[in-house]
């Protein structure tokens, strides 16, 4: 049994299980959020976004924490992205002053033009770290071209991460998104 577990009574097969938190569909919405992220239980989450669909053309989903309760919305995130087209073209892209963290970008309005991605988050309930994610996309963007991409990006600021609030860049959106906490040591 790892180092740890038996304190908490998990055994070995329990350890890096994914136990839903909460799943959340919404529909023309301009925001969700995760109220009770159990953020003093996992040190470790994973979310999953799907069919992601936005009411205005190009637009992105994005992400931002509250720290202790307070939302954060400053330009203080960081990011750095590699993306893939199926047109042929490749691009990169980085950040130290960014107000949010990409979920999804450039989505279209057509019936087809979906996003989905999912995400890991590290650190969120730690007041002693900075917080950190992961995360990988494909979607259809506008004019229907293929996209994919992936990334990684931080909160630089140590502090106690306890909400998730997802939003549309410009109007509103749709689709489902799961949080999910994945027991450790």
């Amino acid at each position: 049994m790892p180092l740890g577990a038996a304190r908490f009574g998990l055994s070995g097969a329990d350890l890096g299980k994914l136990e839903l938190i909460e799943t959340q569909t919404v529909s023309s919405a301009s925001a969700l959020e995760f109220t009770n992220i159990k953020e003093d239980i996992y040190n470790v989450h994973f979310m999953t976004c799907n069919n992601l669909q936005v009411q205005t053309d190009a637009d992105d989903i994005f992400l931002r924490f509250y720290e202790n309760g307070v939302l954060e919305s400053a330009s203080v995130y960081q990011e750095a992205i590699q993306e893939g087209k199926a047109d042929g073209s490749f691009g990169e892209g980085g950040s130290t002053g960014r107000s949010s963290i990409r979920v999804v970008f450039g989505l279209g309005t057509a019936g087809n033009e979906l996003g989905h991605s999912y995400m890991y988050f590290y650190n969120l309930g730690d007041s002693a770290k900075f917080s950190f994610t992961t995360t990988q996309w494909v979607q259809l963007q506008t004019s229907s071209v293929f996209d994919m991409a992936f990334g990684s990006s931080v909160l630089p600021q140590a502090s106690t991460v306890n909400k998730i609030r997802i939003f549309a860049e410009t109007n509103t959106f749709s689709g489902t998104i799961s949080l999910y906490g994945i027991k450790e040591s």
